[in-house]
C-alpha cells in the first residue's frame, strides 16, 4: 500500500500550566473552537522532541518559561482536533519565570481555579485537565515548586 504523509496524524503538545491550584487557559481567536477556552499548546516541529515542543509552545503562547513536572499521556481520539486531526502529548507544567502575555492565537489569557473551570472548553482539553487533576493528587502537587531544603544548623 502506497501511503502519503497526508494520511498521517500530526503530533501536538499541550502544556497544562498550574500555579497555586490555578490553570492557565487561553480564549481561542481562531477556528476551530473560536471563543472557547483551551490549553496553550501547538504542533511539534521537525528536529525537536515533544518535551522541547511543550516548553517552546508554552513560551510562544504565554510568554512563560515552564518546567515539566509529569507526562500526562497521549490524547488521540480521531475527533479531538477537527482542523488537523492531531494526536496530543500533554504535560503537567509549572511556570518558572515570565509575565503572562497572550499571542495572536488568543483573545484572552487567564488563570482559572481548577475547581471552577469555564463552561466552554475546546478540543478534548477538559479531559486533559481532568487527567492533570488526577495526576496532581497522586503526586501530592498543587502547582507550587517545593521550597529548597535548608541545611541543618
Amino acid at each position: 500500500m502506497d501511503r502519503t504523509h497526508k494520511e498521517w496524524r500530526p503530533c501536538a503538545c499541550d502544556p497544562v500550566i498550574i500555579r497555586d491550584s490555578m490553570i492557565l487557559l487561553g480564549k481561542r481567536a481562531e477556528e476551530p473552537f473560536v471563543g472557547y477556552w483551551v490549553l496553550p499548546g501547538g504542533m511539534v516541529e521537525q528536529g525537536e522532541s515533544v518535551r522541547e515542543a511543550c516548553v517552546r509552545e508554552a513560551k510562544e503562547e504565554t510568554n512563560l518559561d515552564v518546567k515539566i513536572i509529569s507526562f500526562l499521556g497521549l490524547f488521540d481520539r480521531p475527533d479531538r482536533d477537527p482542523a488537523k486531526g492531531s494526536v496530543s502529548a500533554a504535560f503537567l507544567c509549572v511556570p518558572l519565570s515570565g509575565e503572562v502575555r497572550r499571542n495572536e492565537e488568543a483573545s484572552d489569557m487567564r488563570w482559572f481555579p481548577l475547581d471552577r473551570l469555564p463552561e466552554r472548553i475546546g478540543f478534548d482539553h477538559r479531559e486533559v485537565i481532568e487527567k492533570a487533576k488526577e495526576t496532581m493528587k497522586t503526586l501530592d502537587f498543587s502547582g507550587r515548586e517545593p521550597e529548597p531544603e535548608q541545611p541543618d544548623r
